[in-house]
């Protein structure tokens, strides 16, 4: 693959782009979005590259897990974990999904009404 053809995501891994981070660790990435919809939107992505849910197969059940423990670990550190945030997983283009690559939205620190929008 390209660098051209590399989505956003796979350039902050491979330390082209600048993230402001929040959680790494050797499966994870959680960094905040450049354009946060509520007072806490941190993306959580995983470090093996899964286009999305629909994607995404048994064998990679371990890493949709640790995305999801990081979530939690972000809403942890970000203070938001007791007050309560929303997860959110954009799936195709018709679910919103923007970038080729799997990740969730960590979303919080102010009452998130339903439904979204």
């Amino acid at each position: 693959m390209s660098a051209s053809q590399q989505t956003i995501f796979e350039k902050i891994l491979a330390g082209e782009i600048p993230c402001k981070k929040v959680w790494e660790d050797e499966h994870t990435l959680a960094f905040h979005d450049i354009s946060p919809q509520a007072p806490v939107h941190v993306l959580v992505i995983p470090k093996t590259k899964i286009i999305n849910v629909s994607h995404a197969n048994e064998t990679q059940s371990e890493i949709l897990g640790r995305v999801l423990l990081t979530a939690k670990r972000v809403a942890e550190i970000l203070g938001i974990a007791t007050s309560g945030y929303r997860l959110v997983l954009n799936n195709g283009k018709d679910g919103g999904q923007t970038v080729d690559y799997l990740h969730c939205h960590v979303l919080g620190g102010r009452s998130l009404g339903w439904p979204p929008g």
